[in-house]
């Protein structure tokens, strides 16, 4: 596509995606943020604490308010869903990488580290499902984040080992996960959200 990006090859285990993305709608500044956005930005500012820095998704969505306030509780309850912690980050990890979404990477890296994923087992999400290291049940996590991405459907096989642990309402969860941070992943690349100081993404 002359003058801008094509579309983008399949990444191959370990590569590195070609990002970070331009930034294409920028947070909106707090100089231009009236009632109603700070009261939609009062609850998912950085610690929580009046006057601290709101992280650039949020910041940037909220220009959309009607869209952020119903969003904000949906990408809420799956943070704080059925699935074990340790998975759904997996999960998410795993769809940021496909996805190449550095942004949704790298503060999915935040949230990783806290629920006791290690720096070894985050680099290792890259490589997939079929690295030395997983249990077969962490194995089919990254194989279903996969089987959604490239064919929007978990496999017979992949689901098998997830129906083993997990009950309807967390095998619901599964795909609602992935199929929720795929979108997000769409806009943050899409927008060109940029990640803020401190925060890292993609190793280079």
């Amino acid at each position: 596509m002359a003058g801008g990006r094509g579309v983008p090859r399949p990444l191959s285990a370990g590569s590195v995606p070609p990002v970070p993305y331009p930034e294409r709608m920028r947070p909106l500044p707090a100089d231009e943020q009236d009632e109603q956005t700070h009261e939609l930005l009062g609850a998912v500012r950085i610690a929580g604490a009046p006057g601290a820095p709101t992280a650039n998704i949020f910041a940037t969505l909220v220009r959309h308010p009607g869209l952020f306030r119903r969003w904000l509780p949906f990408g809420g309850k799956l943070l704080a869903g059925k699935l074990p912690a340790r998975d759904r980050e997996l999960l998410i990890l795993r769809t940021g990488w496909l996805c190449r979404a550095e942004y949704e990477w790298g503060q999915h890296k935040i949230i990783a580290r806290a629920v006791e994923i290690t720096e070894a087992e985050i680099e290792r999400v890259k490589a997939g499902p079929d690295a030395e290291g997983w249990d077969p049940f962490e194995a089919a996590l990254l194989r279903a984040a996969g089987e959604l991405h490239h064919e929007a459907v978990i496999g017979d096989a992949t689901w098998e080992t997830l129906a083993s642990r997990y009950d309807e309402r967390q095998l619901i969860e599964v795909p609602m996960v992935v199929g929720h941070y795929h979108m997000v992943a769409f806009a943050l690349n899409s927008l060109g959200v940029q990640l803020e100081p401190g925060v890292t993404g993609f190793d280079r």
